[in-house]
Formats: C-alpha cells, structure tokens, sequence
C-alpha cells in the first residue's frame, strides 16, 4: 500500500518534471490521452544521455554486438509465430456498477497456496472508483495495438504495432549472419518504441501505451547458458551503477517457474522502489532457442547457424537483457529527488531547495554560465566567452544563463540536477577567475578560467 508520504514525493516528482520541461501529458491541451507522455527539451536530453551511454557500453565498446533498427510495423506472421497473437493477454476485470475496467492485479489479490490456477486465485478489493464490490467475471485481453495496412480492410491487411522490440532482431538473425558472418556468442541491440493497449495505464511513465526500450538478444550455444546468464546479469548491474541509481533502492526477483513467459526457461526481475511501490525496472531472460525455432517453423527459412571450427550447424540459444528506458528515466528522477537547507549552523539565511542529484554522465545540463548581472556589457561578453569556450570543451550539454537573480538561476538549475554553476563576476574581468559553485554542498570556489574544463569535468 502506498502511503502518503510516497504519494506526495510521486506529485513532486511529477510536478518538477512538467514544470521544467522534462515530462509533460500527452495532448494536454485536449484533456490528455492515457498512457501517452511528451518529453520536453530537458526529458529529451536525459533519455538521449542515458540512451548514448548505453548504446556506447553495450554496441560500440564491444566486438560482439551489432546495432539495429527495426520497423514497428511487421508481417502479422510473426506475431503469430512468436506466440503474441494468442498468449499476449492481461486479466482483466469490469466493476457492474460504474463500469470502469481494471487490470486484476490492480485491484485483487493473489491467494497463497491455493491449488488453483493464477485466473481462478484472485480476491478482488473494491473497486478503486465506487468502492462496489460486486465485479464481473474475470477476462483475458490482448494488449496489441491492432491496425490495417492499405486501402482495403481484411484480414490480409491486418498487422500490429510491435509490443517488444525483440521480434526485429529474431527476425533479421539470417541477415546479420550473411552480412557480417559472425562468431559465436554475438548480439543484436536495438533501442525502439514499443506499444501496448495497457488496460488502465498508471504510475506516470511507470506503465504507459507507448514506451522505449533498450534491448539485447545475445546468441549463444546452449552449453553456454549458465555463463552467460551469469555474464549478462553482472553486466545489467554494472549498468544500473554506472547511471547511478542507488543500488539499496533495486532489487532482484528469480520468477518462479509458474510465473514464466512462454518464452522462458529462467528470468530474474531486477525491481525499483518506486514511491508506488517495489515493481520491475528491468528483465533478464534465458529464452532458449525458442524464437528462432518458431519462426524457421513459420517462415521455412532455416535461421541455424553453422560453427566452422566445430563443424556444427545448430540453433542458437538465446540470453535477453532488457532495460525500460522510460521506467529509467523515472527511476532516475525518484532516486536523484532531494530536499534540503543550504547554509551555516546560526545563518539567517538558510534556505530551502529542491534539486536532482543527477550522475554528472546523464545530466541533461552539465554546466550553466551566468553573467553575475545581465544589464552590464562587459560580464555578459565575457560569459559569453566563456560559455563559447566551454561547448567546445565539455561533453554534455552547457547553457548560458541570465533569466532573473542569481538566486533564482541557482535554484533553476538546481532542480534540473545541472552538476555545476560557474558565475562570471567583476573579479573575473580583473583576473580571468570566475565562482563555480557544486550543486550538491552549495560550496563555490574561484577557479581560473584556463582550468575550468578539468574542474567542472
């Protein structure tokens, strides 16, 4: 159960995030459409942040992986190969009185114990809208996008928009091995939207209709399965350590047996404590050669793969590390929301602030410059300077600042997590040293202005 605290820390995270420009409701202006959300100009060079270092950890610093991009339209085919288009199915579950639908582990509770299938072990709560109690029976229901490709509307034209990203890659193994003839183990990684008619979307980006994700399908031979899957899931946590989520707040989950996909020999859940509670941030699973096999099945193109040294032709097995951006960017900003009073023991002037304890490597703002007063020509030409300089030297983002106070620009940049403020006053015009100040302690230091990209890096 979510307490008020927690509820009060997902409003201000939330509230932060419009009122910046990280996040704003999808066509707001309208009323909204659930499950849909808009990244401002700060949300976007977070995701962007996140989504390079990835893309350079895990692609372009190996030799095994080959980066892709996949269409989100595809042969219906091979949804139905892969298993989608008859088991991809949420329970679902309508209150008779105000007819709102829910999903049923949104509303119920699983029986421990109790010999009876998943669908049959639920006791159902009240209904969140009325507080009846009086449900219908429970329903499964495919949370597909369906939709129709040409002018005429049939059943030849029917496709889905994709609900993963793994399809793609499965579906381009032969390509990659006639392009680039590959040595086992090697992957494909993509980073792509993914849609999904979620029953009753909620928990900002927790669970949205349209989503990103970040994936790897890693071929390997089955023998290789255990070390693998043991690579891969120190890998995942070298990453969540890399961002800088705090690794108190994550939490690992082996799925039992009865809870797998049909897909899955073996998946751990890496889980988050979100304000809403503790829920999956990201995945790792051991799908066997279950994919492949459907769809040479389906297809009738042979996607085996010959060994030369060891003059095998096989299937390869599959290990799958997948990352939520969007789950992400939100574990993010609840791990990095802080609250506190900058000033000395007996200081009149201690103040209250909000500000993101964002890893300087992710940070959709690394370095802001101000000019101490923007009405002076000769502080803003040489925070000009110096901002010229800095864009030129630092990787990140760097901004140029002069909107309102310096107090205020302070706390702007604060609540944004921008790592450094560097202030060009009138000593700097005497000495070429300006104020940078942390945004963590509030401590401000003079630093010459030849040093300031080893300072601020």
């Amino acid at each position: 159960m979510t307490n008020k605290k927690d509820s009060d820390l997902m409003e201000k995270i939330v509230s932060l995030a419009k009122r910046r420009g990280f996040i704003y409701q999808g066509s707001e202006i309208y009323g909204g459409l659930a499950g849909t959300w808009d990244y401002g100009p700060l949300g976007v060079a977070l995701k962007n942040n996140i989504k390079n270092l990835w893309w350079k950890k895990f692609v372009t610093d190996r030799e095994d992986m080959y980066g892709v991009d996949t269409a989100i339209l595809m042969n219906a085919r091979v949804w139905q190969a892969s298993g989608h288009t008859s088991g991809f199915a949420d329970p679902k579950v309508t209150c008779k009185k105000c007819k709102k639908t829910f999903r049923t582990d949104d509303v119920g509770d699983l029986i421990a114990n109790s010999g009876l299938d998943k669908g049959e072990a639920w006791v159902l709560r009240n209904c969140p809208e009325c507080n009846s109690k009086d449900w219908d029976n429970e329903q499964q229901f495919n949370i597909m996008f369906k939709t129709s490709i040409g002018a005429i509307e049939d059943e030849s034209s029917i496709s889905y928009l994709r609900p993963e990203t793994a399809q793609g890659m499965f579906v381009n193994f032969k390509n990659i091995i006639d392009s680039f003839h590959p040595k086992l183990p090697f992957g494909l990684a993509q980073i792509g939207k993914a849609f999904r008619n979620e029953i009753a979307p909620r928990d900002f980006l927790f669970r949205a209709r349209e989503f990103e994700q970040m994936e790897i399908e890693y071929f390997i031979h089955e023998s290789d399965r255990e070390k693998q899957f043991k690579y891969w899931h120190g890998e995942m946590k070298s990453w969540m350590k890399e961002i800088g989520l705090d690794a108190a707040k994550v939490h690992e989950l082996e799925v039992p047996a009865e809870d797998l996909a049909h897909y899955s020999k073996r998946t751990i859940d890496f889980e988050f404590d979100f304000p809403f509670g503790k829920k999956e941030l990201y995945g790792l699973a051991y799908r066997t050669d279950f994919d492949l096999k459907n769809h040479t099945s389906a297809s009738t193109v042979d996607l085996s793969y010959f060994d030369e040294e060891a003059g095998e032709r096989f299937v390869p097995h599959v290990i799958e590390p997948t990352f939520g951006l969007d789950r992400t960017v939100l574990a993010l900003l609840v791990d990095a929301y802080r609250e506190d009073e900058l000033g000395s023991e007996g200081d009149e002037k201690v103040e209250k602030r909000v500000f993101l304890k964002l890893s300087p490597t992710i940070a959709p703002v690394r370095v802001a410059v101000f000019p101490l007063l923007k009405n002076k020509p000769a502080l803003v030409e040489k925070a000009r300077e110096v901002f010229t300089m800095l864009k030129k030297e630092i990787p990140g983002a760097v901004v140029f600042d002069d909107n309102g106070n310096i107090g205020k620009r302070y706390r702007r940049q604060d609540e944004i997590g921008t790592p450094h403020c560097i202030t060009i006053d009138f000593d700097t015009l005497e000495n070429d040293t300006v104020t940078v100040r942390d945004r963590d302690t509030g401590k401000q230091e003079r630093v010459a202005i030849k040093e300031l990209s080893k300072s601020v890096s």
